[in-house]
């Protein structure tokens, strides 16, 4: 097998696996082939310098750009099918989660939905870390492999997370003229056509490269009351780089980017309805009946909306970057420099009904980021290699929440027995908010990295990072519309007017908060042989803490409590063993991983009366949670070929000490009270996920015809930090595969099928604002078969 035919077949086959991360990529990549029907080295630079990734005593997982374009992987959620550590969470493009061993954000309330409080995972693209989880949510564009590394990040990344990053890495501008075209067509009218142009422009000192990506795809939920298709793509990426290389060691990469999705997105549909312990007339069935309101289907499956109110999203993020790389003799000095900003908007329907309970809800947004990272690393292969640097990011975000309720809100939101008098019918018709809300940090930090070879077997190695950050909010709203109240006498218009505030409530207030701390990592790394590496690592992390941007709970005074406007530091520690084996003369890699987490102060929604006038949940700090768990890959060719992909994740995650948090929907009553969740599982944690995949190619006529299938299976999990039974999501597998036909003369042709099965799953949950116990959920797309054609010259 000659080395190009090796590294196309390495190309199409990675493990995805929380140990390695046996990325083989194409021919432009990093792949290394050696003996007959070997792997082959893999190159990556999770340790922002190239090494071998059975090298590296960490817990990572990279998928090669083939593998995302075979896998038909083009954003994030796809992503989490490949890498099983990996959870996705999406409501909506802003309110985006995700997880690493299921920490980071757990629940769409944190991070996600509040500006004030930033991500336990870390996402970067081009060594540039993206300060709102939103960011990735937009499509993947000519990118050369993604990293997922796991556990406490900040030794070596510029921003610190406590849970982990995912690193986005695009392909490099080529001083040999390249280019590639693929177009897609498939069901529901989905298209999306893909290019790059990469070559010289200056000889060997300059070279560009431009990408584009263009998708559309129609709803795939029916809206039977406006016969509108709704939740469909309409997105485009683009990105243009510049690589300038000087005689003198000298590299500079410009790139400029922008991503945009405007679409009828995002509703979910009823799912189902739990019952609680309020009163039977206050709980849905009772009050659809008052209205004779019937959904338009009671099978989520069935795809089908009457939702009355607009549904639109339009967000964009783009950005600039300037990457400086200076080969010094003895180390590499790189100065990565960024400016980038995130711009939202979007229509809800947030009872997600046809019912006129809420006819707005939005929050327009923009954050605007800066970041400047430098950093120095060791050259060559000396006993003591060392990474060090400096960081700076500031990130400014402002916000225009706005809710107007709808002629139904009264009779859904209030309950009669609340108050001494009638509670007129159209009392919330046009009440609303409005507001604003604006958050600034500065993050400086120092870190650094060291790895000492004790013996030519044993290398020791220690990382520290200095953190301080200083944040600073404002946020102010105020009320309008509604019935007048002006004809009640006062005794009644105090009580409406008290009606009222128990829906929106005027607030302003000022929160700050500012401090540092130390977090780091030591590890020890053992040779047992040229094939067989053991390691032993604790890590301990350090999120900073954050400030509730969404609004407060009142005081005995009805003023803010100010108390509860800052949430605390979080801190975990990190304990790992692993082993990283290559077997069968190179054509097979094993390995295993066991870890255990232990976090403190972790960042949630909790339940108190001890700041606040009324018992309410708000976002604060839980004392402790843990997650335990094991983990193992293999990759193997099995013959000249084929090759194959096997991982499983196994993860238990509790709360070891949550004494007040929500209480599930099947125990609450009229009253809100606070529920002991010590011991209940971690929300968004599946115990068990599993990924199996195949690549062949096998020489055929006048080219080589190619196979590729991929299929992860999770256990069910609960999607509520609560824990309540009628959220959780049952477990599922879903398989993706592709056939096709490579010309030699570079063209390729190949017929696809995302859900492959048509398997049926919810993919996000939401329970009804007002609690009546409905339950909606947000199906898995179905099955999608198309056609791609490819050329790549």
């Amino acid at each position: 097998m000659n080395f190009k035919l090796a590294a196309a077949v390495a190309s199409a086959c990675l493990v995805t696996f929380p140990l390695t991360a046996q990325e083989l990529t194409s021919s432009r990549g990093l792949s290394r082939a050696s003996d007959e029907g070997a792997l082959g080295e893999v190159l990556v630079t999770a340790r922002r310098r190239e090494e071998n990734l059975q090298s590296v005593p960490a817990a990572i997982s990279a998928v090669g750009g083939s593998l995302l374009d075979s896998s038909y992987a083009v954003n994030t959620q796809s992503l989490g099918q490949l890498v099983p550590s990996l959870y996705y969470n999406s409501a909506n493009p802003r309110n985006t989660a995700y997880t690493i061993r299921g920490l980071g954000s757990n629940t769409l309330s944190i991070s996600a939905a509040n500006d004030g409080i930033e991500p336990g995972v870390g996402f970067y693209v081009d060594q540039v870390y993206h300060g709102r989880p939103a960011t990735a949510a937009f499509d993947f564009t000519d990118i050369e492999r993604v990293e997922v590394l796991r556990g406490p990040q900040g030794t070596l990344f510029g921003k610190n997370t406590t849970a982990g990053a995912i690193h986005i890495i695009s392909r490099l501008p080529t001083f040999e003229p390249e280019a590639n075209a693929e177009v897609s067509l498939g069901q529901n009218d989905f298209r999306q056509a893909k290019g790059s142009i990469s070559g010289p422009l200056i000889g060997d000192v300059l070279a560009g490269r431009l990408s584009a990506q263009l998708t559309r795809r129609d709803g795939v939920i029916h809206n039977v009351r406006t016969g509108q298709d709704l939740n469909a793509l309409n997105n485009y990426a683009l990105r243009g780089q510049f690589l300038f290389v000087s005689s003198d060691n000298l590299k500079l990469r410009l790139i400029a980017d922008v991503s945009n999705l405007d679409s009828a997105c995002c509703t979910q549909t009823y799912l189902r309805v739990g019952k609680s312990q309020r009163s039977a007339a206050r709980q849905f069935p009772a009050l659809a009946a008052g209205l004779g309101y019937t959904p338009p289907s009671t099978d989520v499956y069935d795809r089908l909306s009457d939702i009355d109110a607009a549904l639109h999203v339009k967000t964009q993020d783009g950005g600039v970057s300037l990457i400086a790389d200076w080969n010094a003799g003895f180390a590499t000095l790189t100065s990565v420099s960024a400016w980038r900003y995130w711009s939202w908007d979007v229509a809800n329907d947030r009872d997600y009904t046809g019912i006129s309970i809420q006819l707005t809800q939005r929050i327009p947004s923009r954050q605007d980021q800066y970041s400047q990272e430098i950093r120095l690393a060791s050259n060559g292969a000396e006993r003591l290699s060392y990474v060090g640097g400096l960081y700076f990011f500031r990130q400014t975000i402002s916000g225009t929440p706005t809710s107007i309720y709808g002629p139904a809100a009264a009779y859904w939101l209030l309950n009669p027995a609340n108050f001494t008098v009638p509670i007129p019918s159209n009392l919330l018709d046009g009440y609303g908010q409005v507001g604003s809300s604006d958050f600034a940090v500065n993050s400086y930090a120092g870190f650094g990295e060291a790895n000492y070879k004790v013996t030519e077997k044993l290398t020791a190695t220690l990382g520290l990072r200095y953190t301080y950050e200083d944040k600073a909010g404002t946020f102010a709203t105020k009320v309008f519309g509604g019935l007048d109240l002006t004809p009640f006498v006062p005794a009644v218009r105090t009580v409406l007017n008290r009606a009222e505030l128990s829906i929106f409530r005027p607030q302003s207030y000022t929160a700050k908060d500012n401090g540092g701390s130390a977090s780091g990592r030591a590890n020890l790394a053992y040779q047992w042989t040229d094939d067989i590496l053991s390691y032993v690592s604790y890590a301990n992390g350090y999120k900073s803490g954050g400030l509730n941007m969404s609004g407060l709970p009142v005081d005995a005074q009805n003023q803010p409590a100010l108390a509860t406007a800052v949430i605390k530091d979080e801190k975990n520690t990190t304990v790992e063993l692993g082993v990283k084996s290559t077997l069968l003369q190179g054509r097979a890699t094993l390995n295993l991983a066991g870890y255990r987490t232990v976090v403190k102060d972790y960042q949630a929604n909790i339940v108190s009366s001890v700041e606040t006038a009324a018992i309410r949940s708000y976002p604060a700090n839980v004392p402790e949670v843990r997650v335990q768990g094991a983990e193992m890959d293999l990759l193997a060719r099995l013959f000249s070929g084929l090759t194959m992909r096997v991982s499983t994740a196994y993860a238990d995650g509790k709360n070891t000490e949550y004494p007040q948090g929500p209480c599930p929907l099947e125990v609450q009553t009229s009253a809100t009270v606070a529920c002991n969740l010590t011991g209940v599982r971690l929300a968004g944690l599946s115990k068990w996920v599993g990924t199996l995949g195949l690549d062949y190619e096998h020489p055929l006529g006048n080219g080589d015809a190619i196979f590729h299938v991929d299929s992860n299976t999770r256990s069910g999990y609960n999607s509520d930090t609560s824990a309540s039974r009628y959220t959780e999501i049952g477990g599922y597998s879903v398989t993706n595969a592709s056939v096709g036909y490579r010309f030699k003369d570079h063209w390729e042709v190949d017929v696809f099928a995302r859900n492959l099965f048509d398997k049926d799953y919810i993919t996000a949950l939401t329970i009804q604002t007002g609690n009546s116990g409905l339950i909606l959920g947000q199906p898995s797309d179905p099955r999608l078969v198309g056609v791609t054609l490819r050329a790549r010259f």
